[in-house]
């Protein structure tokens, strides 16, 4: 069985999302098209203090890096970047925004290895321990999506950057 990177595991799928057909599939706040996440998602990542805002009505994501709102629901509920627990790589620039949660990779960590090196062995890294059945893309990443396509898109991006930000 596939799941959400690709990659083979038995029995297992990272891509289970909750999705209501009735529910708003747009941002209230930006407009922007959001993406389905597990209720077990949004518990992993909005801060304790506002864990009681979290109910059972389907939430999404949204990836605009301009708009503050991480999660909203059919009723209005928004969870901000305040309001979650670490920072949000769509909505996060500079070599601390996370490109792996799984495996604690940030920007800074492929701009270093490209710089030192010329290119980065993180894609692969990651690509082996996901086949090893390691990842936890659904519930430790924000978007609930796996972060080897935010890597792979970083790694290219950097590789022709030197510098910081």
């Amino acid at each position: 069985m596939s799941n959400c990177c690709g990659e083979e595991r038995s029995g297992e799928s990272c891509a289970t999302v909750l999705s209501d057909t009735n529910a708003p599939t747009r941002c209230f706040h930006c407009g922007v098209e959001g993406r389905p996440v597990e209720r077990q998602t949004m518990l992993h990542h909005v801060r304790h203090e506002h864990l009681a805002r979290v109910n059972s009505e389907a939430y999404r994501f949204c990836p605009d890096p301009n708009c503050a709102v991480v999660y909203f629901s059919e009723s209005g509920t928004r969870f901000t970047v305040d309001e979650v627990r670490e920072l949000v790589s769509a909505k996060t620039t500079g070599d601390r925004r996370p490109i792996c949660y799984c495996f604690g990779f940030t920007e800074g960590d492929a701009r270093e290895e490209i710089t030192r090196d010329g290119t980065s062995k993180i894609p692969s890294q990651i690509s082996q321990l996901i086949k090893a059945g390691m990842c936890a893309c659904e519930v430790r990443n924000p978007a609930g999506v796996c972060c080897l396509g935010e890597v792979n898109r970083t790694v290219k991006r950097l590789s022709g950057v030197s510098g910081g930000d």
